[in-house]
C-alpha cells in the first residue's frame, strides 16, 4: 500500500524466512525489498557499512556491537540459524590430537575471534572440553584462502595468545602441521572433497551434542536479526511488526515440515523426526521458538562466553540486546 514504509532486508535463503522474501507473509505497514545473499557477504557488508535497514547478523558480532557505546543498531529476538558446533573441530588424521583435552598447549586456528561458532566452540573447550581459553594458542586466518580479517573490535582478556596470519589459510597450516586443529562453521574444502588427511575431532558429534544439550540446556544461536537504529528510532513500531512476520513465516515453514498430507520436505519420515527432535529440544514451547524466555539459558551462556573471551566490551544481559517493543506480545 502507498502508506507503507519501505525497508530493505538481507538474509540467506531459509525455508522459515522465505515467505517474507516472497511476499506471502507481510509485516504490517512495511514494504520489504529482500536481498538474498550468502551469510558471509551479508555479515561483512552490514557490519562494515550497514548497507540495508534490516539484516541477518552473526550473534557474536551483534552482541559485540551492542556492548559498545551508542550502538548503531538494535534488533529483534528472532534466531534465524541455530547449530551445535561440536562438528566444527577439524584435525589431521595422523596427528597427536585425539580428544579435546589434547588441545591444551596446542595451536588452534579460527576464521575470526568473533565468529559465533568459534565463541561457542571456545566456550565448550573452556568449560567442558578440558582446554581453557588461556591454555591454547589461537591463530586467526581464512579457512580455505589467506587474507580474511577480523571484523569486530575486540577486547581480548589478559593471558590469551592470539595471532593473525594473512599469508596462509587455516587448511594450509593444518596440513603443514603449523596448527594442530582448526575450528570452522563451514567445513574446509579439503574435508568436503574427501581428503583423508583431515578428519573431525568429534566424529560422533550428534551423540556428543545431545549429551551437551541435556547437561547445559544450550542450543546455540548462530544468527539473529538486526535493525539500523536510526530507522528503528523513526519507526519504533517496526520491531514488533517484523517480529510478528518472522513468527508467521516460521509457523508456515513448520507446517510444511511436519505435514503428512504430502511430502513437502523430501526426507523419509521427515515429519516424524522433526516432531521428535523439536520435542526433545524445545519441549512444549513449540518448534523453533523466538523470544528471550524460551532461549534464556542459551543466551545467558553465550553472553558469559562473550564476556570471558573479550568479544563484548561489557557484560550484557539478555534484556540489553533487543528493542523493547519486540519483547512483549499482545494477547486477546
Amino acid at each position: 500500500m502507498h502508506n507503507d514504509i519501505h525497508l530493505t532486508m538481507a538474509t540467506w535463503d531459509y525455508d522459515h524466512v522465505r515467505d517474507i522474501a516472497s511476499g506471502q507473509v507481510k509485516a504490517k505497514g512495511i514494504e520489504i525489498t529482500h536481498l538474498q545473499m550468502e551469510v558471509e557477504e551479508i555479515f561483512y557488508r552490514f557490519a562494515k557499512s550497514f548497507e540495508w535497514d534490516v539484516s541477518e547478523l552473526s550473534f557474536a558480532k551483534y552482541c559485540s556491537i551492542m556492548s559498545q557505546d551508542n550502538p548503531p543498531i538494535t534488533g529483534i529476538p528472532v534466531f534465524i540459524s541455530r547449530v551445535f558446533r561440536h562438528s566444527a573441530f577439524y584435525i589431521r588424521s595422523d596427528g597427536s590430537i585425539k580428544d579435546s583435552s589434547d588441545l591444551k598447549g596446542k595451536r588452534v586456528g579460527i576464521p575470526e575471534w568473533s565468529q559465533t561458532a568459534t565463541v561457542y566452540a571456545r566456550g565448550w573447550l573452556h568449560h567442558q572440553g578440558g582446554a581453557r581459553l588461556d591454555e591454547v594458542e589461537w591463530v586467526q586466518a581464512g579457512v580455505n584462502k589467506p587474507g580474511r580479517v577480523e571484523m569486530a573490535n575486540l577486547n581480548l582478556p589478559d593471558g590469551v595468545s592470539y595471532t593473525q596470519v594473512q599469508d596462509k589459510s587455516l587448511v594450509d597450516m593444518l596440513l603443514a602441521g603449523e596448527i594442530d586443529c582448526m575450528i570452522s562453521a563451514h567445513p574446509p574444502h579439503e574435508f568436503e572433497t574427501g581428503n583423508p588427511a583431515i578428519t573431525r575431532l568429534v566424529p560422533d558429534f550428534r551423540a556428543v551434542e545431545e549429551a551437551y544439550f541435556k547437561e547445559t540446556g544450550i542450543y546455540p544461536i548462530m544468527h539473529t536479526v538486526a535493525i539500523k537504529r536510526d530507522v528503528y528510532e523513526e519507526y519504533p513500531w517496526i520491531a514488533r511488526n517484523l517480529m510478528t512476520a518472522f513468527e508467521e513465516a516460521r509457523d508456515r515453514s513448520v507446517a510444511r515440515l511436519t505435514g503428512v498430507t504430502a511430502s513437502q520436505i523430501p526426507v523419509p519420515w521427515g515429519y516424524v523426526n522433526a516432531e521428535r527432535t523439536a520435542e526433545m529440544v524445545f519441549g512444549n514451547q513449540g518448534v523453533w521458538p523466538y523470544g528471550i524466555e524460551s532461549s534464556r539459558a542459551t543466551i545467558e551462556a553465550f553472553l558469559q562466553y562473550c564476556d570471558e573471551q573479550g568479544v563484548t566490551h561489557r557484560k550484557l544481559t539478555p534484556e540489553d540486546l533487543y528493542a523493547p517493543e519486540a519483547m512483549s506480545e499482545f494477547v486477546i
